[in-house]
Parts: C-alpha cells; structure tokens; sequence
C-alpha cells in the first residue's frame, strides 16, 4: 500500500507532502487546483515517462517520494526529474532505472484514468481474470492445460532438433565423435586452469623467492643474528625479574617478539624447502596452461563448460546412433503429449463456457449500478487453432461492453470517454475484487458525467472496494467525497506572482465545509446542512 507521497518542484506544486491509511482515500478541490498533478506524481514512480515541461518554472529539478509497504516490506522509492530533461531513480537510496520502478511498483499501484492503459484493458489479461472469477476449478484445470501445454511443446522442440540432426547424420556424427575425442584426448579436470595459475608466479620466480627466504631466515637465525640478540636481550632482564613490574612487563613483550621470530624464521625455513626452481616443470605447466586455454576457446569459457559440452556431444552422438527407431519414439511420445492437451484443453472450454452467463451477469449489474443503466457485458470466448493455443488456454478471452441498450458490445479497449473507462474498471474491480490482489487501486474521473443517485452508488461501490484494498479517488461529486475515509484537499494559492498547489488532509469539521462547497460551490448554512446530512447517509449505507 501506498503509506507517504513527497512531492517538490513538480509544475505548480511547490511542496507537498501526504500520508495515507487504509481504505478509501479522495482527492477533491476547485477545478484546476492540481489533483492531477498529484496523480501525475504517483504515474512517474510507475516509470512514466518524464520531461522538462514537469519541471516547476524556476526550479532546477522535480522530486516525488514515495514510502509504499511491498509484500509487508516499506519500500522509499525517489524519482528527480532535472531542467535538463533527465532523470534519476532510486529504490531504498540505491540507484535503479525507470524499468526497476515500474518492475517493482507495477503489482502495487493500479492507475484508472483517462487515457490510461490498463491491465483489464489487455485482452491477454482477460483469461486470467475470468478463470480467478470462475475459482478454483477453473485454476486447476488450467493449471494442469499448462502443464500439458509445455510438455508439448518441449517434445515437439526435442523432434524438430532429432530430425534436423538425422537430416545430416553422418557429418553431425563425424563432428560430436571429433568434439569428445578432441576434448577427451586433453584429459582436462575441473578447475585445473586455476590450480596452474596460481602455481605459476611461484615457479616462475623460483631463485629470487628461495634467495630472498634464505637471506630473510640468515638475519634472524645466523650467528649474531636477530634471534641470537634477542635471546641476550632476555637474559639481561632475566637477572632483574621481579624487581619492578614496569621492566616484567617489557621483559613479557620482549618475549612475545622472541617467539614470534622463531616462528617467522621457522616458516622460512620450511617455504625455502618447498620452493625449487625447475625449468622443465615450469615449461611443462606453461605447456599445459595453453593447452587448457586453447580448449576453452573452442569449447566454453570454463573447464566446466568444455566437459559439459563434451557430455551433450556424446548424448547426441548416442541419438544418432539410434537413428529411425529413436525418431520413432520421439514422435510416439509427442502424440502422447498432444492427446493429453486436447484432454485439459477441453477440461478447460468445458468449465470457462459454463461460467460465462454468471460473470456477465455479475459484470452487468455491477455497471448498471454506475449510471450505465442499459450497459451489458459479453465475455466472447474465441476458438483459435491448435498451433495457436497459448499458456492461458485453448481460446481468445476478451470483454467486450456496450453502455446502452441497442449499441453492439464492443471490445473495451475502444471505449472513448475517459470516465467510461474509469467506471467500466471500477465494475470490473468490484467484481474481480477477490481475485485482484493489486494493494492499490487509483481512479481519476470515475464520476465523469454522473450525479444524483448514480453518484452515490459510485461511491458505495468505491467505500465497498476499499474493504479489500487501499482506494484512491481524484472526485468531483460530494455523494463520492461523502463515503471515504480520508479526504485531502488541493486548492490553488498565490505565493509572490506565481500560482501554487497546496493539499493537506482535513479534519471532522473541515471535511463538512469542503463537501458543503463541492454541494453548492459556496459554504452557506444551507449547504453545511446537507453535507451533515450526505455524510450521515454514506455513514449508513
């Protein structure tokens, strides 16, 4: 859900900054105050794209913050838009691109407005819909279609690949029993390339490493050498131990230092007698390096990927091997496969063709409840060829929707008014509440062209969506404004010669003198009786 919008320098709004709770949250003020703007704001944290124009006059960049709760994570997400046209992202201060927003946003937050494209607007969504409405038998048998849809598939891939490969059997099979017999001949183990590279700096510089070690040991270990005085050292405080706990506690140290020359000394001894210099075996390791090298260029850019391409060389080389009858049983085992999707696939028909007139209905009176008063819905259910089924079933799902009784039902997609859309989703949410699990759902115009009655069953319908999800409604109409849970006011001011935007949340007392305004256009005795009045009705309803 959406829990902090910050907005700063974005056209006319100066500064803003809201938060939001559960439920159903609207957004009202005088025409051209700036609500749009604001859900402009949470359109750019989607990943819309952005330009100068946003930039308010005078400013040097834009910034919208959001703090949403992802999957019961709170998530900040930062868009800054320059003069300069570019912008810059950030998801939990950590850069992102627009994409990452969209990626991580595009479950959340659900945009219903004008000329907006929406997911119920994609017809590849409208299968997936309709099977969540039908409910759980119509899940499994799709479940189960799929399944048998990608064993298909991949038996149909593994045919096509064994009858190219039999198309020229003889030079493929020359070619894998040359790729294992090149690869085998090498006797490469893994990580071999790394054990080498790591040895040979040290057989390489075999003298210099050993000379350098012996001189080291020599100071610390010859006659008169750094070991011999220290242990003089020792002694000489040894003859004063217990006389002064200052020179006990060097004397201590001292001996610490002793030790660990001896320790260091003996290390040196020790790597001195492991490294010799040997020209042959590091012409040997060198040899063998290259070897390595040259193989992984052929082959892989790893030791593990040369031997796993040497193990697919030698699986396909005993396909071959079986020539016909392995063809044979390939494509008995793809006629399997495509009996069993014919089987699921009408499982599926069977069960999304029994619904159809429920989800009509449902969808019908859900629309004729918000001013479509002849509207209908028609769920066409296309049959497509075998060779077109797709992951979402053996047919073409679409919604189609007509607003008055006598017009033809028409895909939604084409539907013109911006607030028919908006209230077309609005049914749609409604009905497919259960089964759309996006937190948040922002609907802008959703009461274009309505009033009276109409209105207030928009916004019943909203206040009864806002009991699954968190609801957010740029209104005009006060029957709307009178059901939400939390109203925020956008109001155009003036700060010096330039036009602001300022909103902020109101409180009991304020809210009946906003809806009082939004009745009647002034705040009058009468007017403030009415809205006591709407507001007790939508309290009730």
């Amino acid at each position: 859900m959406l829990l902090e919008l910050h907005v700063r320098n974005l056209a006319l709004v100066e500064e803003v900054w809201l938060e939001f709770g559960d439920g159903l949250t609207v957004l009202t003020g005088e025409t051209g105050a700036g609500k749009t703007v604001l859900v402009g704001a949470l359109q750019l944290l989607l990943g819309e794209r952005a330009t100068a124009t946003l930039v308010r006059s005078g400013a040097d960049e834009a910034l919208i913050e959001g703090r949403f709760l992802v999957d019961g994570v709170e998530r900040l997400v930062r868009r800054r838009i320059g003069a300069d046209g570019r912008s810059r992202c950030t998801i939990d201060d950590e850069m992102a691109t627009v994409g990452a927003l969209g990626e991580l946003l595009g479950g959340v937050v659900d945009l219903h407005g004008q000329h907006e494209h929406q997911a119920l607007l994609s017809v590849s969504r409208h299968a997936g819909y309709f099977d969540r409405f039908i409910g759980q038998a119509a899940l499994d048998a799709l479940e189960e279609y799929r399944h048998a849809f990608f064993v298909r598939r991949d038996r149909a891939a593994m045919l096509r690949a064994l009858e190219e490969s039999l198309a020229d059997r003889e030079r493929r099979m020359d070619y894998l029993r040359f790729q294992v017999a090149d690869i085998d001949a090498v006797g490469a183990r893994p990580g071999e390339d790394t054990q080498i590279e790591e040895a040979l700096p040290r057989m390489r510089h075999g003298d210099r490493l050993t000379s350098a070690a012996s001189l080291a040991w020599s100071a610390l270990r010859d006659d008169d050498a750094a070991a011999e005085r220290l242990d003089e050292a020792l002694a000489a405080l040894g003859k004063a131990a217990g006389l002064d706990p200052v020179l006990d506690g060097i004397a201590s140290d001292l001996e610490t230092v002793a030790m660990t020359t001896d320790d260091v000394a003996s290390r040196l001894r020790d790597y001195v007698e492991t490294v010799a210099h040997d020209p042959r075996a590091l012409d040997d390791a060198e040899s063998r390096l290259g070897t390595l090298t040259a193989l992984k260029k052929k082959y892989g850019g790893s030791i593990a990927d040369v031997l796993g391409a040497r193990d697919a060389a030698a699986v396909e080389l005993e396909q071959l091997h079986e020539g016909e009858a392995g063809l044979d049983r390939a494509r008995a085992r793809l006629a399997d496969a495509e009996a069993a999707l014919r089987t699921a696939a009408d499982l599926v028909v069977r069960i999304r063709s029994a619904s159809t007139a429920a989800f009509e209905e449902a969808l019908t009176q859900a629309a004729r409840d918000l001013a479509f008063t002849g509207a209908r819905f028609v769920v066409q259910l296309e049959e497509v060829a075998e060779a077109s089924w797709t992951a979402d079933g053996p047919q073409r799902v679409e919604f189609l929707f007509s607003s008055s009784a006598g017009d033809i039902p028409r895909p939604l997609a084409k539907i013109a008014s911006g607030g028919e859309i908006s209230r077309v989703m609005l049914a749609l949410k409604d009905v497919l509440g259960r089964a759309d699990h996006t937190p948040v759902l922002v609907f802008d115009e959703v009461d274009s062209g309505i009033g009276g009655a109409t209105a207030i069953a928009v916004g019943r319908r909203l206040a009864s969506l806002a009991n699954a999800h968190q609801v957010l409604v740029v209104t005009h109409l006060a029957q709307v404004a009178a059901f939400a849970s939390q109203q925020i006011v956008v109001e155009k001011g003036v700060e010096g010669a330039r036009s602001v935007t300022v909103a902020s949340a109101v409180s009991a007392e304020e809210r009946i003198a906003e809806i009082a305004r939004m009745l009647s256009g002034s705040v009058t005795p009468t007017s403030l009786e009415h809205a006591r009045e709407l507001l007790t009705t939508a309290a009730t309803a």
